[in-house]
């Protein structure tokens, strides 16, 4: 399995556009092929900070999403809000303690 965080840092007036965004796509992402799991979230100390954090099948899952004419019409509207470039790591989960 294939974890995937990515950290997305808005400008403080474009907050609610990204909400509204995410909240409108959410359910089409999680239904992507591959993926297993999503949430999304907000910094308590800096709230136009948020990250996604999701599970994918395989790495070729994620890719064929990123890929897709959705992701890139998605990506297209929400880069606009920006305040600072995105970071992205793609980890493979080793261990759940519970």
């Amino acid at each position: 399995m294939l974890v995937r965080i990515v950290k997305l840092t808005f400008k403080r007036e474009n907050i609610a556009s990204f909400e509204a965004i995410f909240e409108n796509n959410k359910k089409k992402i999680r239904q992507a092929d591959g993926c297993t799991f999503l949430e999304l979230w907000q910094s308590e100390e800096e709230k136009n900070i948020f990250f996604t954090y999701s599970h994918w099948n395989s790495a070729t899952d994620l890719e064929n999403y990123k890929n897709s004419e959705f992701f890139k019409n998605v990506w297209q509207k929400t880069k606009q809000l920006f305040e600072d470039k995105p970071e992205a790591w793609s980890l493979i989960k080793k261990e759940t303690i519970n």
